[in-house]
């Protein structure tokens, strides 16, 4: 099976011994608190379920800007996104060098890990823009990535973390969220050594899933691994549930049995285009897939990324041998009139837009807002069931 990113083992930050794990919640109701926001909770689940290995923890403030500037740690480790936790107030934890992580997601608060803090750092606005600049290629407040990591604050806590729990992702998706422990022995005991990984944040049209099919047969792949997207998104977005039924019945009815595993994982959208489809190709490598799908616009919104930015970072800006992990490079795929089937846009060089089937995502919109269902060329008629009723019950909500 392929290496986890950076060792050998997969070394996870959950803490999985019975009798340690009772420790630390005894030891962390006396402890100094800081209740995270979404953005560290979510980097603390990811650090817990093995997907951010090696790290151990929180970066500080000089592997934070070496990670935004070169996509390396001070120590060497490739790395693309900073880790860290930043809050607006540590007030309440004074000089302690110990502390507990509260949950911002979950009723009450309760513990989400228990922190070893090595720095307390204050970072100015400049470098604070400086990440953000680097890791998001624009500084447009009216980015959702840029907006939510410029109001995070500017105190930046490191250090390594032993974590409690996976916030309320295990409880509220207990059939999908996985961590990339469990994910990696499941692929172990199917037996698959080619494996798939198919990002995604929304429910799978047509395109979506022949897309899927071409990887896995051009690639000779044994298995492919659907893994969505469980923590927060941008207004407008499908939720989590609905996305999940979706793709649960569209595997259910025309995938081979057992060839798909459907699983997600908790974080919160980045919308950092390249640089969070190198994140995606690190944690997918990490949770035991050989071989990522990087379609058009690869985790981007809006036009802040060209559409080939999230496959081309690869090739001219991750170093060779940094990952070993490989991407699957696709284009825009639709459905052909001509050919009576999805083809990959590139592939079909002799037709014009009006041979293929595009339909805008608004426009879907409208159509299932009005309980029209898009053609079946578009979406099959049972996903556009699921997403007619959804929509159906906001218009009454």
């Amino acid at each position: 099976m392929i290496k986890p990113h950076g060792s050998d083992t997969l070394n996870p930050r959950f803490v999985y011994d019975p009798e340690r794990h009772h420790e630390l919640v005894r030891e962390a109701e006396t402890l100094p608190s800081l209740l995270l926001n979404s953005a560290a909770a979510a980097n603390a689940v990811m650090l817990g379920g093995g997907y951010f290995n090696p790290l151990s923890g929180y970066m500080n403030r000089d592997d934070a800007l070496s990670v935004a500037r070169e996509m390396r740690t001070q120590a060497g480790l490739f790395w693309p996104v900073p880790i860290v936790n930043l809050t607006r107030d540590a007030d309440a934890i004074g000089s302690a060098r110990r502390i507990a992580l509260r949950d911002p997601n979950v009723e009450g608060h309760p513990v989400l890990a228990v922190m070893d803090v090595e720095a307390v750092e204050r970072l100015p606005r400049a470098e604070l823009e400086e990440i953000a600049r680097e890791v998001f290629r624009t500084l447009d407040p009216a980015h959702p990535g840029v907006a939510t990591f410029l109001s995070l604050g500017d105190t930046l806590l490191s250090g390594p973390i032993e974590v409690l729990n996976f916030s309320y992702f295990q409880t509220d998706f207990p059939d999908t969220f996985r961590t990339a422990v469990e994910i990696r022995n499941e692929i172990a005991e199917r037996g698959w050594e080619r494996v798939v990984a198919f990002q995604t944040r929304n429910p799978m049209h047509r395109a979506h899933e022949e897309l899927c099919r071409m990887a896995m047969e051009r690639l000779g792949a044994d298995g492919l691994v659907i893994h969505m997207l469980l923590g927060k998104l941008k207004k407008g977005d499908i939720p989590a549930p609905v996305r999940d039924a979706c793709i649960r019945k569209m595997v259910e009815l025309y995938f081979p049995k057992n060839s798909v595993m459907v699983t997600g994982y908790g974080f919160d959208m980045l919308y950092a285009g390249p640089r969070e489809a190198v994140l995606h190709a690190v944690f997918r490598q990490n949770m035991g897939a050989t071989h990522l799908i990087v379609g058009r616009d690869h985790a981007g919104v809006g036009d802040y990324y060209g559409a080939f930015d999230a496959q081309e970072i690869f090739d001219k800006e991750v170093p060779k041998g940094a990952l070993e992990i490989e991407i699957f490079k696709a284009d825009h795929t639709a459905w052909s009139k001509k050919l009576g089937r999805v083809v990959m846009m590139r592939e079909a060089p002799d037709h014009t837009p009006e041979d293929f089937i595009l339909l805008s995502g608004t426009k879907v919109r409208e159509m299932l807002s009005q309980g029209i269902a898009p053609p079946p060329e578009f979406t099959r008629p049972e996903v556009a069931q699921i997403l007619m009723d959804y929509y159906r019950s906001q218009a009454g909500a």
